[in-house]
């Protein structure tokens, strides 16, 4: 059974304004979740799920593959460029190879997230770096921030941190391709939720005080679910089982929030409502979308451009800015930065406020 990588998490609406960059030397920023923030974790482990190949990394600077599953920036950078930072920080596996200089690396925060990543421990048969093992990365971060600085300002600059967390659609895609697909939505959308409660518990144990949540787009409308729905009904259309699911938890999620942050004092948070932000651009009539394509890849082949991975060998769109997806399952640069303006400015997909007021709470 091979996991299939994660399908785009951040999509767009447009924003109008320009965003009031923060000073970054006030805090730090951690990742944890998924491919659409793995900015090179997988390029340091054995797994099948990598993006360091051509043409991945077209557009980033130097036209280089990096590891992130994307043309150019991925949803990690575009997000952190509106806090003032260049993009996102580094990996935590990459920190590790430079021994005695890991300490000096840590003045911008650290980023975990593994593509293949889910919730759910069993979502990761990939060899990827699951949420909970993440959070045992981040707990070695703090240990040597300890150590460099005190615990008492260590624990002061964690709770002023930023902590966002991007994951879920992978344990979706899980469901729908393992036995867990004849257990009751309900009895799984609990299993993710009690998965993330934990997982949040932890953090906050461990200094985290402001979170940033990204919840899970309407993955049955990425071009490798359209493939699905293609096939079984002959029409280019989402895969409503997969969007159901995707939405329900959404709106789980959003409650779940609401209590534990009651429950722990001090906690902040901001939910992006990715799958709404999606539908929205998605629906548009074509000629007022952003993009003159919102269901084929711009990178791979066959139908839809989803039935090969994006690669050496794969079809490449001409016109990078038009299409809503770089591959099969991950939004393109474009995409990305239109999505991290809407979750940094807010108010219409994001609540119960957006992640720049987030900041500066």
């Amino acid at each position: 059974m091979v996991t299939i990588p994660l399908c785009m998490s951040l999509l767009i609406i447009c924003a109008t304004s320009t965003p009031q960059t923060d000073d970054p030397t006030k805090k730090l920023v951690f990742f944890l979740g998924d491919s659409t923030a793995d900015v090179g974790t997988n390029n340091y482990i054995t797994t099948p799920l990598k993006a360091n190949f051509p043409p991945n990394g077209i557009d980033f600077p130097g036209g280089q593959p990096t590891g992130r599953f994307s043309n150019g920036f991925n949803n990690a950078d575009e997000l952190v460029k509106n806090f003032g930072l260049m993009m996102s920080p580094p990996p935590f596996l990459y920190l590790l190879t430079l021994g005695s200089g890991f300490q000096q690396q840590l003045s911008k925060g650290v980023n975990f997230a593994s593509g293949g990543a889910g919730l759910l421990d069993i979502t990761n048969i990939n060899n990827t770096v699951p949420l909970s093992e993440q959070i045992n990365q981040f707990a070695t971060v703090r240990s040597n921030l300890s150590a460099l600085i005190g615990d008492p300002a260590t624990e002061a600059k964690l709770n002023q941190s930023l902590f966002f967390i991007s994951i879920g659609s992978n344990d979706i895609f899980g469901y729908f391709n393992t036995s867990d697909a004849k257990k009751p939505p309900s009895t799984f959308i609990n299993m993710m939720l009690s998965a993330y409660s934990q997982h949040i518990k932890a953090l906050y144990g461990l200094g985290a005080r402001k979170f940033g949540i990204i919840s899970i787009p309407p993955v049955g409308c990425c071009p490798f679910s359209r493939l699905i729905q293609l096939n079984l009904t002959g029409t280019n259309g989402c895969f409503p089982p997969m969007n159901e699911l995707a939405q329900a938890f959404h709106l789980a999620l959003d409650g779940l929030l609401l209590h534990i942050s009651s429950e722990l004092p001090g906690m902040k948070y901001s939910l992006g409502n990715t799958f709404n932000m999606t539908l929205d651009v998605i629906n548009r009539p074509r000629n007022s979308s952003l993009f003159g394509s919102v269901d084929t890849a711009c990178c791979g082949s066959g139908a839809l451009n989803a039935e090969g991975p994006c690669n050496q060998k794969a079809a490449l769109c001409s016109d990078r800015l038009s299409y809503l997806f770089w591959d099969m399952y991950h939004p393109t640069q474009e995409a990305s930065i239109l999505a991290a303006l809407e979750l940094y400015l807010g108010p219409t997909y994001v609540s119960p406020i957006s992640f720049s007021q987030l900041a500066k709470e």
